[in-house]
């Protein structure tokens, strides 16, 4: 039987994922479609998500460390889960994006990688709305289509850039 966490550190644990996790699909989607858009490269798209996955995962664990530690109010243990569970579940989760890329032709593959972005979006939103006793439509609604927007703007800019430098 697993053991409790105490209650701040849950919540670290839980700050830390949920970031990670909406970080890790938002840049990386974002990513994969400008680096597509503008090259149409499989090794361009490869090594984005490699890039992301390690260096976006260091910064956005950073980030929520120095943050945690700004708030003024939360212990090392709460401040480390929060780093540590922010940076690993980026780093995995943006790596599973590799899987479409591996296993699909490029074009194929950016659509799957959409399809379960954003539906792992949605179910992470679903879970944070009834855990929040808000209205699970509105969050998931709210959450997904600001990563449709930065999909879409993704794409855009990464077309201009092959027009304009390719």
């Amino acid at each position: 039987m697993p053991v409790p966490l105490e209650p701040h550190v849950e919540e670290a644990l839980k700050k830390g994922i949920s970031f990670g996790l909406t970080s890790g699909i938002i840049t990386t989607l974002g990513l994969m479609v400008g680096l597509n858009s503008a090259t149409g490269s499989r090794l361009a798209v490869i090594g984005g998500i490699l890039t992301i996955a390690i260096a976006d995962a260091f910064s956005d664990a950073l980030g929520i460390h120095i943050s945690e530690e700004a708030e003024g109010k939360h212990t090392e243990k709460q401040i480390w889960t929060a780093t540590l569970s922010t940076f690993a579940s980026k780093l995995v989760f943006a790596l599973t994006f590799l899987i479409p890329v591996l296993l699909f032709p490029l074009s194929e593959a950016v659509l799957v990688s959409i399809a379960y972005g954003l539906s792992a979006l949605a179910i992470l939103s679903y879970l944070i709305a009834r855990q929040s006793k808000e209205d699970p439509k509105k969050v998931i609604f709210e959450h997904v289509a600001i990563a449709i927007i930065v999909i879409a703007a993704s794409s855009y800019v990464g077309t201009l850039i092959s027009q304009f430098f390719g």
